[in-house]
C-alpha cells in the first residue's frame, strides 16, 4: 500500500515557501505532512497532501519543479519502542530506509510517519505481515 508524496525543487528565497503553499490553497489542496531538506542555495520540499494529482498539476503549471514519488505511511501506537520495532523489521529485510517524516495524526494513541524505502513495495508486505498498519491515500485524504 503506497502513497503519494508531492516533492518540489524550492530556490532558498525568502517568500518561496509562502508562494507554493499558495499554489496549493488557491487550488483547494489540504496538506498532510511536510519536510523540508535544505543547502544552501535550495530545497526540497516534500509533502503529503489530499489531492496529490491536483496539487502536481498547479504546481507545474505555476512553473515549479515537482514530481510524485511513492512512499509507504506507517500508523504506529504511540508508545516507546514501536518505532524502533517497525525499523528493525526493515533492517532484518535489509530494507534500507532512504528517508523519512512524521505527522499527527486524529487518531488518538498513533502517530504517523512517512518512510521512503529503495523497495517501498517489498517493505510494504514485510510490514503487514509483521502487523504493522500502514495507511492508504484515501485514508491520508480522510484525515
Amino acid at each position: 500500500m503506497q502513497v503519494q508524496q508531492l516533492s518540489v525543487f524550492v530556490e532558498n528565497k525568502e517568500g518561496r515557501l509562502a508562494e507554493i503553499t499558495g499554489v496549493l490553497a488557491k487550488a483547494g489542496v489540504d496538506i498532510r505532512a511536510v519536510s523540508v531538506a535544505d543547502t544552501r542555495e535550495f530545497g526540497i520540499l516534500r509533502l503529503i497532501v489530499d489531492k496529490p494529482d491536483t496539487a502536481h498539476q498547479a504546481l507545474q503549471q505555476a512553473g515549479f519543479t515537482a514530481s510524485l514519488t511513492s512512499v509507504i505511511v506507517v500508523s504506529l501506537e504511540d508508545k516507546p519502542g514501536e518505532f524502533a520495532r517497525v525499523l528493525s523489521i526493515l533492517a532484518e529485510k535489509h530494507l534500507g530506509v532512504e528517508y523519512m517524516y512524521a505527522f499527527i495524526s486524529r487518531d488518538q494513541g498513533h502517530a504517523c510517519v512517512i518512510l521512503r524505502v529503495k523497495d517501498n513495495e517489498g517493505a510494504a508486505q514485510v510490514l503487514h505481515a509483521a502487523g504493522v498498519r500502514l495507511l492508504s491515500g484515501e485514508e491520508i485524504q480522510r484525515m
